[in-house]
């Protein structure tokens, strides 16, 4: 679905921990798009989620919720791949027409630990990068082209490069004065205000020091789902936008 040249309906998938919600902020500046966060994960989280003032049950609730709201003005929308969203992955319209998909990437070791450290229960799954790639060979295989991957350490490294190529391949504007904003909490963060801290704070794309983390390697549980994961991302780097 595009309006002109540009998507009716932009999303960014990506892994839980790899920076989606500084993308998420930035697109907040923009104009030219509705935004909306993280409405299939909180569905599944939550049992429900609000979108454009429709209170969506199901994941074929919050597809159609998404193109009504888009028709009235183009929307960008970021979620996390916690879960496996597979009425998604079953509507050929939504991956292959409706929306153009995007994906985010970071090295599982490092979102490893940083999920282990707001959730010392994370179970495997929720890392994310299984379900991710999914969604990647999902969104490929039904448009016959390979969707945009960026890598959260290039986004960090360079961010004006890095969201320049993106919003060409995409056929958005780039806007410079985009990737800045104000520190503070949004609305739409409320139920996830606790995994949000550092982006709350924060005034543009910068690695902020952490404590110290926990080796997710030599973990006896963490190494297991870094094993598991690696694969995954490592397929999804092989694809990612460099610059």
């Amino acid at each position: 679905m595009r309006r002109g040249n540009m998507p009716g309906i932009l999303a960014l998938w990506s892994a839980p921990r790899c920076r989606s919600t500084a993308f998420f902020r930035m697109m907040c500046e923009r104009d030219d798009f509705a935004v909306l966060h993280e409405p299939f994960s909180y569905r599944a989280e939550f049992g429900r989620v609000e979108v454009d003032g429709a209170s969506c049950h199901t994941e074929t609730e919050v597809m159609e919720a998404i193109r009504r709201s888009a028709k009235r003005r183009p929307l960008f929308f970021k979620d996390t791949s916690d879960e496996r969203y597979a009425h998604v992955l079953a509507d050929p319209d939504f991956l292959a027409r409706d929306v153009v998909s995007t994906f985010l990437i970071r090295h599982p070791a490092e979102t490893i630990a940083s999920y282990h450290r707001v959730n010392p229960n994370v179970e495997r799954h929720q890392i994310g990068f299984e379900a991710l790639f999914e969604m990647f060979c999902a969104v490929r295989d039904r448009t016959g082209r390979d969707p945009v991957v960026i890598d959260a350490e290039d986004l960090i490294r360079d961010p004006r490069a890095v969201v320049r190529a993106y919003s060409d391949l995409v056929k958005i504007p780039y806007r410079e004065a985009t990737l800045n904003w104000r520190p503070g909490h949004r609305r739409e963060w409320r139920p996830s205000e606790r995994w949000h801290q550092a982006v709350s704070a924060s005034s543009g794309f910068h690695a902020e020091p952490r404590p110290a983390a926990v080796d997710v390697s030599t973990h006896p549980v963490l190494g297991d789902y870094l094993r598991h994961h690696l694969p995954f991302y490592e397929e999804l780097s092989a694809s990612r936008l460099r610059v």
